[in-house]
């Protein structure tokens, strides 16, 4: 087959294997007790993000010691920025520009002959054969102890609106229920398009074709997983993100548009009269999503390449891979939406705080210092209205506080904000993406509240207590010289002005480097007062 133009999975194994991002795993692997525990460890064991890799499993045997045929990519995707950018086919620097042009520039899907995804074709009475099902598939469990089945994690499932015929992309777990069965659950309160769609065919009385796709192309599930707006195809902006036509085909059982280099392909149909029980499962919101009632579907075929590799996504607890592959671009869409969408130019950077409040809660709003007040309480609020489920916590803060490290957020609120002016509380924020605790806590009655925090400078402050830049920097050449335990500098690091700082006083600061100091006792002395309280500044403020 001739090249598509654009990596499908292998050609994207390959190029981590070549930038050493790769670990093949060879020695037996049990998918449902050691495969997710193993991958996890980088998440959970101190690894920075730039030391994470990708994993590849090619000999998958469960708890019975069944074997499986197909090997098992996990982190493949996501487990930090240089593999996403691989990807995406661009420098990390690039990615928030990529996905701008993506959006702006989506290439329509091409139909090809003969696709990679039917290379074998299972339909029928065949599916009920010994491992010719959904027990043939070598799918994961995410979170043993705790969940009640194995989860498909990348699982893209395709529906059509039967009204408009514009189909969707969106990634659901998948609950493996038996070999001709799966379960799936999207989140309502998230208003997604799965969901829509099976209202409709609901209304009509009708059951709902679906198409799971288990792997493919990056770009594809890089905008499965990205909330684009509804009234844009999904393989359209993935086309615009590679800059070439995806390449498509006609699923085998149902009517539906499937990418031609898909690894695997489930195809059936959604039940829309019948819920069963779906759960427990380990969610990216850190804690389990206990059983409720949720969809099933209904197995007609599936479809996949010779060489299929399943590829199944670390979530749960963040940070994660699936953060990390929310969180890219994300945070751009935030940036687009109150720059342009709102027309705030103060606002520099949107940052979702990503270890263990999966990016939806904490949201930090760096500004530029001259931004008006009232532009940063509309960037706060535009922010918080956004979506319904992100913005628990919305903080703006100047510049130099570092949305990372939240020492400096709660530094810059300590000392930049005061309660009473410079927070709001915003009642009926339907946040969803939580775990639930009661009956009385469900998907369409509960409703959240939003905290909005000004943490800006509201006027000029002194400098930070710490020695200047140069005086740091002569002091870490002298702690390498004697060879002490190598650094990693935190801001602050170095001192620098917040504006309130008289010309004064940095004459007093030099003269004092260079040790002559005892003028300035000198030139004390002629400004002695009376008439003054102890602690009353010299400066008049």
């Amino acid at each position: 087959m001739e090249n598509p133009g654009y990596p499908d999975l292998h050609a994207h194994i390959a190029a981590l294997e070549k930038s050493g991002l790769l670990i093949r795993v060879k020695r037996q692997i049990n998918k449902d007790t050691e495969m997710h525990p193993l991958v996890r460890w980088q998440f959970r064991g101190g690894i920075p993000e730039s030391q994470r890799k990708a994993f590849l499993f090619e000999n998958v045997i469960d708890s019975t010691g069944r074997r499986y045929d197909i090997p098992v990519a996990v982190g493949i995707l996501a487990s930090n920025r240089e593999i996403y950018s691989i990807g995406i086919g661009c420098a990390v620097d690039k990615i928030q520009q990529k996905w701008n042009h993506a959006e702006q520039n989506p290439l329509a899907p091409v139909f090809v002959d003969n696709p990679r995804c039917h290379e074998i074709v299972v339909q029928g009475e065949e599916l009920k054969q010994p491992g010719k099902g959904v027990d043939g598939l070598p799918i994961p469990i995410s979170t043993p102890g705790f969940d009640n089945a194995p989860y498909a994690s990348c699982s893209m499932f395709i529906s059509k609106d039967p009204d408009t015929g514009l189909q969707n992309i969106g990634n659901y777990r998948a609950m493996v229920k038996s070999p001709t069965r799966l379960g799936m659950n999207p989140e309502v309160e998230l208003n997604q398009g799965i969901y829509d769609h099976w209202l409709k065919y609901k209304a009509r009385g009708e059951k709902m074709p679906v198409a799971l796709v288990l792997g493919a192309p990056p770009a594809i599930t890089f905008t499965s997983v990205h909330k684009l707006p509804k009234h844009m195809d999904e393989l359209a902006v993935a086309g615009g993100l590679v800059g070439a036509p995806i390449r498509v085909c006609k699923a085998k059982s149902v009517d539906l548009i499937v990418p031609a280099e898909a690894e695997i392909v489930v195809e059936g149909y959604i039940d829309t009269e019948w819920l069963e029980p779906e759960g427990s499962f380990g969610e990216s919101h850190g804690y389990m999503n206990l059983k409720e009632y949720n969809s099933f579907m209904d197995v007609t075929a599936i479809t996949r390449r010779k060489d299929a590799v399943l590829v199944s996504i670390i979530s749960q607890v963040t940070p994660s891979e699936s953060s990390l592959i929310k969180r890219v671009a994300y945070e751009p869409a935030f940036l687009h939406h109150l720059r342009h969408h709102l027309n705030i130019s103060g606002v520099s950077r949107v940052f979702m705080h990503e270890p263990l409040t999966n990016l939806r809660k904490l949201i930090i709003i760096q500004m530029k210092s001259n931004t008006l007040e009232a532009e940063v309480w509309r960037a706060l609020y535009g922010a918080s209205a956004y979506s319904s489920s992100v913005g628990k916590m919305t903080i703006a803060v100047n510049e130099d506080i570092e949305p990372e490290n939240l020492d400096m957020v709660f530094w810059a609120m300590a000392y930049r904000m005061r309660p009473h002016q410079d927070m709001r509380v915003l009642d009926h924020k339907d946040m969803g993406h939580g775990p639930r605790t009661g009956a009385d806590d469900n998907h369409y009655e509960a409703t959240d509240s939003a905290m909005l925090i000004n943490a800006m400078l509201k006027r000029p402050f002194p400098p930070i207590s710490l020695p200047a830049k140069q005086y740091m920097e002569g002091a870490k050449a002298i702690w390498e010289e004697l060879g002490l335990p190598p650094l990693k500098p935190e801001m602050p690091w170095y001192g620098y002005s917040l504006g309130q700082w008289p010309e004064e006083f940095q004459v007093e600061a030099d003269r004092a480097v260079r040790s002559e100091y005892w003028k300035t006792g000198e030139e004390l002395v002629q400004k002695r007062r009376n008439d003054k309280r102890m602690n009353d500044p010299y400066l008049d403020l």
